[in-house]
C-alpha cells in the first residue's frame, strides 16, 4: 500500500485524534505477522510518546497539503507545531470548503433527522465512512499507529453516550397557531350555537383557542376562532371541512392567518 494521506477522511480522522493527543504514538507490533490488513492493525499495541518523534515527521510529511484551521484546527496546531520543533517546511493549507468532502456519507442520518445541526453527530459520524480502515490502514503502515486501538474505542464510547442521549431527548412537535373565519348564512344565524358545534368538533392535536364575532355588514357577524394544531396530526383542510359540513349554521370556512409556533 503507497503511503498517501491525500484524502479528507484522513486529515478528519487525524484532527480527531489530536483532539485529545499532542503526538503520533509510537507502536510496537505483537508478533502476528500472517494477520493481512486490515485486521493485522488490531494487533499493534500503543505505549506513550511525551515529545514530538519520527512519527509524527512521517505523518507531516504524508499530507499532501496543511491543514485549514478552520476545518481542522486540532491537526493545524499539531501541523505548526511539528514544523517549528523539527524545523520542517509546512505546506500550504487547502480552502476551508474542504472539509465538506469528508463526509461522503452526507445523507446518512444516524440518529433520526433533525433540522437544527447536530455537532455532535457531526464529530462521530465520520466512523461510518467507507474507506475508514483503509485510511486507518495506511497509518498503521506508515508509522506504525492504527487509530481504531485507542482513538476509535474512546471514540465509540463517546457514541454509545451521545446515543443514549438523544433516544432519551424529547422530539421537538411542530405546531402552528390558524385563525379561522367562519361565516354564516345570514344575520338570523344563531351565532352561539354555531360556535358550540365548532368547539365540539375533535382530532387528535388540536386545541380551540380565543374567539370572537366580527361584523362583516348587514347586521351579519362571522365567527373568528383561533386553533393551535400539530402539524403532523391536524390537517387544516379536513378541519374545514368538518366545520363547512355543519349546514345549519355555516355557510363558509377561511384562514385567515397561520403561522408555525
Amino acid at each position: 500500500m503507497s503511503v498517501s494521506l491525500d484524502t479528507p477522511l484522513a486529515f478528519h480522522i487525524l484532527n480527531g485524534f489530536f483532539e485529545a493527543n499532542s503526538y503520533v504514538k509510537k507502536c510496537v507490533f505483537n508478533g502476528f505477522h500472517s494477520v493481512p490488513l486490515p485486521f493485522q492493525t488490531l494487533a499493534y499495541l500503543p505505549y506513550s510518546s511525551f515529545e514530538a518523534s519520527d512519527a509524527d515527521k512521517t505523518v507531516f510529511e504524508s499530507l499532501p497539503t496543511g491543514p485549514n484551521k478552520a476545518d481542522y484546527p486540532h491537526l493545524a496546531r499539531w501541523y505548526e507545531h511539528i514544523a517549528a520543533t523539527k524545523g520542517l517546511t509546512a505546506k500550504t493549507a487547502a480552502a476551508a470548503a474542504a472539509a465538506a468532502a469528508a463526509s461522503a456519507d452526507d445523507d446518512i442520518d444516524l440518529f433520526g433527522s433533525d433540522d437544527e445541526v447536530d455537532e455532535e453527530a457531526e464529530k462521530l459520524k465520520f466512523l461510518f465512512v467507507p474507506g475508514y480502515l483503509v485510511v486507518a490502514a495506511t497509518l498503521c503502515t506508515t508509522v506504525g499507529w492504527f487509530p481504531h486501538t485507542e482513538f476509535c474505542i474512546n471514540q465509540a464510547q463517546r457514541l454509545a453516550e451521545y446515543a443514549a442521549k438523544k433516544a432519551n431527548k424529547p422530539k421537538v412537535i411542530a405546531k402552528s397557531m390558524v385563525t379561522l373565519d367562519v361565516k354564516p348564512w345570514d344575520d338570523e344565524t344563531d351565532m352561539e350555537a354555531l360556535t358550540a358545534a365548532v368547539k365540539r368538533i375533535e382530532m387528535e392535536g388540536l386545541l380551540w383557542g380565543q374567539h370572537k364575532l366580527v361584523a362583516i355588514g348587514y347586521g351579519i357577524k362571522k365567527l373568528q376562532i383561533n386553533i393551535v394544531i400539530e402539524d403532523d396530526k391536524v390537517s387544516v383542510d379536513e378541519l374545514s371541512e368538518q366545520i363547512t359540513g355543519l349546514e345549519d349554521y355555516v355557510q363558509s370556512v377561511d384562514v385567515a392567518a397561520m403561522q408555525k409556533i
